[in-house]
């Protein structure tokens, strides 16, 4: 794995490793095994690394849980608190999204067990307009607030550098 994406999946990390009550997992989706070891290096000890070929295979290894929240691992100043809104809107919804200006997902949340409404294609890139067309009933998808996602060059620009965190990623963009 390039140093970029995992700059940026450290910082991903990081914001999630620092919230109250919430086991962190990390999943490589995608089934590039070889970034495993570079992802296990940057987590404490005890996090749970694993590959996984989609969202809700990933959701699936995750073991006992009321709910999970997956995150793109481009999201470095990602607040906790988008987060948190999501485990939130999944006590009435079956999945809960931080949708990307970009038309994809930056975070998605679900129920364990997974409703049976939701396709095994959902991923980070899967269009809010699908998971609306597709839903069975009216407050199935919960809409947080929307993010950003650091996917080319021109998104940098959105990186606030008043925010706290994204350390990696300012040390790459730094060039040390």
């Amino acid at each position: 794995m390039d140093a970029w994406r995992l700059a940026l999946a450290e910082d991903t990390y990081e914001v999630l490793a620092s919230l109250d009550r919430v086991e962190v997992a990390v999943a490589v989706i995608g089934g590039d095994q070889s970034a495993l070891p570079g992802i296990a290096a940057l987590t404490y000890p005890g996090t749970p690394v694993y590959a996984a070929g989609s969202v809700l295979d990933a959701v699936a290894k995750a073991g006992p849980a009321a709910a999970v929240v997956a995150v793109s691992h481009d999201a470095p100043d990602l607040p906790g608190l988008l987060i948190g809104k999501l485990f939130r809107a999944l006590s009435s919804a079956d999945i809960a999204v931080c949708p990307s200006e970009d038309g994809s997902l930056v975070a998605i949340g679900v129920n364990v067990p997974v409703a049976p409404w939701v396709s095994v294609d959902l991923g980070f890139d899967t269009g809010l307009a699908e998971l609306e067309r597709t839903k069975p009933r009216r407050h199935a998808v919960a809409v947080g607030p929307g993010w950003h996602r650091l996917r080319s060059g021109g998104d940098l620009a959105r990186l606030d550098p008043g925010l706290e965190g994204w350390d990696a990623t300012r040390s790459i963009l730094r060039g040390a």
